[in-house]
């Protein structure tokens, strides 16, 4: 499935992923199977409740797009497939 999407998407070069990404296989194995820089958006040191995190606002931004209409806000279809295609 992620060599579909490394297929399909060959424009995509980097992604940006929440810091516990850090900690497991994902950043090398993306790098070495899809050629894709996955870069770990981190709290500042020494920040305490709600910080703006980098990057962060394009995530939301996505999906509050997608969540405008209102049929994407349940999901009603039988086959993910049909989700997928409504989506793009």
């Amino acid at each position: 499935m992620a060599y579909a999407l490394a297929l399909l998407h060959p424009g995509i070069a980097i992604v940006w992923a929440d810091s516990a990404y850090a900690k497991n296989q994902l950043v090398p194995w993306a790098k070495k199977y899809l050629d894709i820089t996955v870069k770990t958006v981190r709290r500042p040191p020494g920040a305490k409740g709600f910080v703006v995190l980098p990057r962060r606002w394009v995530v939301e931004r996505s999906w509050s797009w997608i969540m405008r209409t209102r049929r994407h806000c349940r999901d009603h279809e039988r086959l993910p497939e049909v989700s997928e295609s409504l989506i793009t």
